[in-house]
């Protein structure tokens, strides 16, 4: 999927919730509910993502779960942080694959995503002040 899709997808995904979000380079997606209005989404993204991405076996960020889609094709597997959703999608597992698969490779995309910390896009849906 090329990031043209991934955006597109991430649109659907997210539809109509009005929240900014950012957009990783392994499909990890922070959304950012409440943005602070003067600082870089980007920036506030990176933090947070750099806290709750990387995965410790044993600790809660190792845990996920596992959404099946009905707009998009594919998954999100969440985490232990609710604002951190990484999308999985159909190519990037085996066919027929169960949520453990799924869940297992939405967790190693997101840790890669956290310790890497590459932003792909950034979707800037604050008001615009006059």
């Amino acid at each position: 999927m090329d990031i043209t899709e991934l955006i597109t997808a991430w649109r659907e995904i997210l539809t109509g919730d009005g929240k900014s979000w950012v957009l990783f380079s392994h499909d990890t997606c922070v959304v950012l509910p409440e943005p602070h209005p003067g600082r870089d989404l980007g920036e506030q993204a990176v933090r947070l993502l750099a806290e709750h991405g990387p995965v410790h076996i044993g600790t809660p960020s190792g845990d996920f779960n596992v959404i099946h889609l009905d707009n998009a094709p594919g998954w999100c597997v969440t985490c232990h942080h609710p604002d951190v959703l990484t999308y999985v999608a159909p190519a990037d597992v085996t066919a027929g694959a169960g949520d453990l698969e799924i869940g297992l490779c939405g967790r190693s995309k997101r840790h890669m995503d956290g310790t890497e910390l590459r932003i792909a896009h950034v979707e800037d849906k604050r008001p615009v002040s006059i």
